[in-house]
């Protein structure tokens, strides 16, 4: 068994202990998305455009909203996600909701062991190649799984954030752009809900654009383009400000938020 394993195992802990406080947070409204309110955000929703009779694979897709989100709009969805909790609320609000997206609880680096069709689009957002030790085995397991002519799309957060340690209140500098060792990192709370008293134990990675890039462009992906943004759908950055369009920026704000990249199987 290696070290990544062990991290991995960490992981998956720490995500099933988040999935019920994040089922019940206000970030996550389960109570407007079953209503029909979309999870989706404008990068995607934009990037993606109409997907109606499309099959779309989802990557790290928590508890499934993206993907239901994806599949009320006409997608034929296939999800993973590493986390067993995760997994198996998102065929409970499947079946809930009358969808026909199909789950499987796997390490996303795993894919192609569980899934052997291919897409029309592979989908990945917010937060996740930050859990994976090296990018080139996913870029290689997301061009197996395209069709050719197919699309993958990313939109993450940028690197730079990824530098900062946030768990003393004020951000400092810590970690390298580009870090090839591990991250470990406890504490109290998570991301969509910060009073919570779970511990969360998580190990990372951070990962620069060059890599991200270069790791698909080996796999034989040709990028459509790389866009960088300064406002991010989501509050969870510290002192974040609200913009007149719903999204968040920093005060005096010196480098982007997010990225997203769209590439294509040629």
């Amino acid at each position: 068994m290696d070290e990544n394993t062990n991290y991995f195992e960490t992981n998956k802990a720490t995500w099933n202990k988040k999935v019920a406080i994040h089922a019940q947070s206000e970030m996550y409204d389960m109570e407007g998305f079953k209503l029909g309110k979309t999870s989706l955000m404008p990068y995607e929703l934009e990037a993606l455009g109409n997907v109606e009779g499309k099959s779309l694979l989802h990557l790290q897709c928590h508890f499934g909203q993206d993907t239901l989100s994806w599949s009320r709009m006409g997608a034929k969805c296939t999800a993973v996600d590493l986390s067993d909790e995760a997994i198996n609320l998102a065929k409970k609000l499947n079946t809930e909701l009358g969808l026909d997206a199909e789950f499987v609880c796997c390490n996303v680096l795993d894919t192609s062991k569980y899934i052997s069709e291919t897409f029309d689009i592979v989908f990945t957002s917010y937060g996740t190649i930050g859990w994976l030790p090296d990018l080139k085995p996913w870029a290689k397991m997301i061009a197996e799984r395209l069709k050719p002519g197919g699309v993958f799309y990313i939109v993450e957060f940028h690197p730079i954030l990824w530098m900062f340690d946030y768990n003393e209140g004020k951000p400092e500098m810590k970690y390298h752009y580009s870090q090839d060792e591990v991250i470990y990192e406890e504490y109290e709370g998570t991301y969509a809900d910060q009073s919570s008293k779970m511990v969360s134990k998580e190990y990372g990675w951070n990962h620069g654009l060059g890599k991200v890039v270069n790791a698909l462009t080996e796999a034989g992906l040709q990028i459509d383009y790389l866009n960088e943004h300064d406002e991010s759908p989501y509050d969870v950055f510290p002192d974040l400000i609200k913009t007149e369009d719903g999204l968040y920026k920093m005060k005096n704000q010196l480098f982007p938020m997010l990225f997203e990249i769209k590439a294509r199987k040629i």
